[in-house]
């Protein structure tokens, strides 16, 4: 059932529709446990071309990240999707594209390892925040802004781990930052310390780092950590 027939309550049978939701986060999930190493999530648009300047950067940034032995998710389309994925094959990692059936657009890329194609919005961004320990937001549209600000809500609300996200291409979100502490922040509508959850960068080495250097100070404070474990 897509989201347009549930959001319009076209099926008045609860339990067949709660049944397709049901299974459709199961057969996520199961994606998602084949993820057999550290991942990342890159978003960005699906409507540039491989010579624009986000497509080169998020081909980069997949490659650099699939050399360190992460994975690497996107939405499984095309654009700045298939540029992360198609860089983390060049760079012989594990690639992931958790795609969604959708009018106009969205065609799987041929760069994926692991696929899948949900009907609904909500599960495919609960398999995105699940497998990531980090956000890298390339230039985008509604669907990327929507990505970027559910992964601060997440983190503000502390639903899950305080893990980065890292804005890609500093002019591209210059105004946006600015509004928000403009704006935003001025008014008391955030707090300081909800924009130290955003950095900013030109450099897919950059971004590959500030990742890294986040779930490496995370893994050396948590109790289940092999670096705990020998200290000890």
């Amino acid at each position: 059932m897509e989201d347009r027939e549930l959001l319009a309550g076209a099926s008045p049978d609860i339990d067949l529709e709660v049944a397709r939701i049901s299974e459709e986060f199961r057969a996520g999930f199961e994606r998602v446990a084949r993820i057999d190493r550290p991942a990342v999530a890159l978003f960005g648009s699906a409507r540039v071309g491989e010579d624009h300047p986000a497509y080169v950067a998020a081909r980069a940034t997949g490659r650099l990240f699939a050399e360190r032995n992460w994975a690497v998710v996107t939405g499984g389309g095309g654009g700045v999707m298939e540029a992360g994925n198609r860089g983390a094959q060049e760079g012989g990692g594990l690639s992931v594209g958790f795609n969604i059936e959708l009018p106009h657009e969205q065609q799987p890329n041929e760069y994926l390892d692991i696929s899948f194609t949900f009907n609904h919005f909500y599960a495919r961004k609960v398999c995105f925040v699940k497998p990531s320990e980090g956000f890298v937001i390339f230039p985008g549209g509604f669907g990327t802004l929507d990505e970027m600000y559910e992964a601060l809500t997440l983190i503000q609300t502390g639903k899950v781990l305080h893990f980065p996200v890292v804005l890609y291409d500093s002019k591209h979100w210059h105004d946006m930052l600015d509004w928000v502490g403009d704006e935003v922040l001025a008014q008391h509508l955030v707090s300081p310390d909800d924009l130290e959850l955003l950095s900013v960068t030109d450099d897919p080495e950059e971004a590959v780092e500030t990742i890294l250097a986040c779930y490496e100070q995370r893994c050396a404070h948590s109790p289940d950590s092999p670096e705990k474990a020998d200290a000890e």
